[in-house]
């Protein structure tokens, strides 16, 4: 079952309704929450973005949550792992820019500055038998995300399901991205995480989500909505709906069907709330970009490497934009990025197409070449 509840701004009142609504639509706080429980409340703050920016989950989203868990007599914290560097400083720069302070004052919320992580077996994975996980995430009873409606370069969309990816530790994640280089593996790596550290609840806030050149480069995208589920991936499935995709576009929600976690369509979803249908655009963009296997199986091995090289989407720097701060550099899984004279220069023909230079750019610097050829696939 997915709850949608309309919301048209970020007045923190009209926040707490939908949220409330959300979950009531649901059984309440009170089915997931119990009393004297530690409650994680885990928003997406891939990076140091302000609020307005819509790569975060504005924190009067999660705010609402907090108090509202915190009605249930449990102890909400508010914790995230962003890309890159993972230790208390980062993290104190990261509440504070991305408005998690102010939404710990507002809530009576504590700030996890838990930087411990442990590695832990999985052996219902199926990308993943072994994980390493924050502490914080590990620690808590119960797990709540609070993710952002948004574009992705490499997964198309990202929202609750791809949200749990934040409970594994800064540089972790670029060492996965690594191991899982093509998009059902990296799908399949996200959903094993997600399985594993079980969000009994999951919100998107999708009042303004981000279209185009996400997870943090895009276009703010007014929306209009609360959406939250029991499941995450059926969170996702609708989410596709409003953004106008279809499930097999969506590499994750792709992987996701094929493992029996969710519906294979949105119409055969249980909605509560609002009518889906109200919130769906038919102009969100979204960075559908074809498989460069599309010659099959068979091809030679050069001829494959080929078309690695030359025809996929690949980063590209923007000199005018970019202020030499080798974030990029440091963020590259492959490390195929170095910064001669202070400006980026990418190995391309190395290059793992995982676009973390682009998602973790504070200054929108980088964005995705997609050649004609796949750009003219994607209309067929």
């Amino acid at each position: 079952m997915v709850s949608v509840e309309k919301c048209d701004s970020y007045e923190y009142e009209k926040i707490k309704s939908a949220v409330q609504k959300c979950a009531d639509n649901l059984g309440g706080f009170g089915k997931y929450i119990k009393k004297g429980e530690i409650v994680l409340i885990k928003p997406n703050l891939i990076a140091k973005k302000e609020p307005d920016d819509a790569a975060t989950t504005h924190p009067y989203v999660v705010a609402a949550i907090a108090e509202l868990v915190s009605a249930q007599g449990a102890k909400a914290i508010i914790g995230d792992s962003p890309g890159g560097p993972f230790n208390a400083a980062v993290l104190k720069a990261l509440y504070k820019t991305t408005g998690m302070e102010d939404a710990a004052a507002l809530s009576g919320a504590s700030l996890s500055y838990d930087t411990t992580s442990t590695t832990v077996d999985n052996p219902s994975g199926e990308r993943l038998k072994k994980l390493t996980v924050t502490n914080m995430a590990l620690k808590a009873d119960k797990i709540i995300s609070a993710a952002k409606f948004k574009s992705h370069s490499m997964m198309y969309l990202t929202g609750a399901a791809k949200n749990m990816y934040g409970t594994i530790p800064g540089t972790t994640k670029a060492e996965y991205h690594f191991f899982c280089q093509d998009t059902a593996s990296f799908a399949n790596a996200l959903i094993d995480i997600c399985l594993f550290t079980k969000p009994v609840l999951s919100f998107t806030d999708a009042v303004y989500g981000m279209e185009g050149n996400g997870p943090t480069g895009g276009d703010k995208r007014f929306i209009g909505a609360i959406i939250a589920s029991e499941n995450p991936f059926e969170a996702d499935l609708a989410m596709a709906q409003t953004a106008g995709a279809k499930p097999e576009e969506i590499p994750m929600l792709k992987e996701a069907i094929r493992r029996r976690l969710c519906t294979d369509e949105a119409k055969k979803l249980e909605f509560c709330g609002c009518a889906p249908e109200q919130f769906i655009m038919s102009d969100f963009k979204i960075p559908r970009n074809k498989s460069i296997y599309f010659l099959g199986d068979n091809v030679p091995v050069f001829l494959e490497n080929f078309i690695k090289r030359h025809m996929s989407p690949k980063p590209v720097f923007n000199s005018a934009l970019c202020i030499g701060c080798g974030e990029c550099m440091r963020s590259c899984p492959a490390k195929v990025i170095t910064m001669p004279q202070h400006f980026p220069v990418a190995d391309i023909q190395n290059c793992i197409r995982c676009y973390c230079c682009q998602e973790l750019c504070p200054k929108k610097a980088v964005t995705i070449k997609v050649p004609a050829v796949l750009k003219l696939m994607a209309k067929f």
